[in-house]
């Protein structure tokens, strides 16, 4: 068929990650997935490698544009989750769940998110400094617990005590709020 999907104008979201360009894959209701880049259908693996490949993926709706790219990233997620070796377990995703609706959702996601960017920072940083690294000089690197290693961790370690000190602060302002409101103080 000479059918060629309509083509929707997207402005870029003001965050960093707008930096590179967006790759605009388009969801048709029949759940078919059109890379504008190439101007070919893709599969859902073929997303995942995108995203694999630091791509910045947004997906439409072809018809009404709305952005679906939560949607498939979460469809990616549970795919990969119930292959053969799950990342989480029943608990960590029941946790999640109860986080949902709680006063404290807000700031759990970006607790969330600044944790995992973290370990991916320090994960970039031990695979540069891989790369020209013997296994014998792997060996003593990590059997000496380099300085190096302690301060990466430290940071993320530090970060994430942070994070957690601001939610149990913000967890006591509001237990003072609703407690000022029923006429109770601490």
């Amino acid at each position: 068929m000479g059918f060629e999907p309509e083509e929707f104008v997207v402005s870029e979201p003001k965050t960093a990650a707008s930096k590179s360009a967006q790759r605009v894959i388009k969801k048709y209701p029949n759940r078919r997935l059109y890379d504008t880049d190439t101007s070919t259908y893709i599969t859902l693996a073929e997303v995942r490698q995108l995203v694999m490949d630091h791509q910045n993926v947004v997906v439409r709706d072809a018809k009404t544009g709305e952005e679906l790219t939560r949607s498939i990233l979460l469809q990616i997620i549970l795919e990969e989750e119930a292959g053969g070796a799950p990342m989480f377990t029943e608990a960590v995703l029941a946790n999640i769940i109860r986080f949902y609706g709680h006063a404290m959702q807000g700031f759990m996601g970006a607790y969330l998110e600044k944790n995992v960017q973290a370990f991916t920072d320090v994960q970039t940083k031990l695979a540069e400094q891989s790369q020209s690294v013997t296994p014998e000089m792997w060996a003593q690197f990590m059997s000496l617990q380099s300085p190096m290693l302690k301060g990466m961790m430290g940071n993320y370690v530090e970060q994430s005590q942070t994070m957690l000190a601001q939610m149990q602060e913000q967890m006591q302002k509001q237990t003072e709020q609703m407690l000022g409101a029923f006429g109770l103080k601490r």
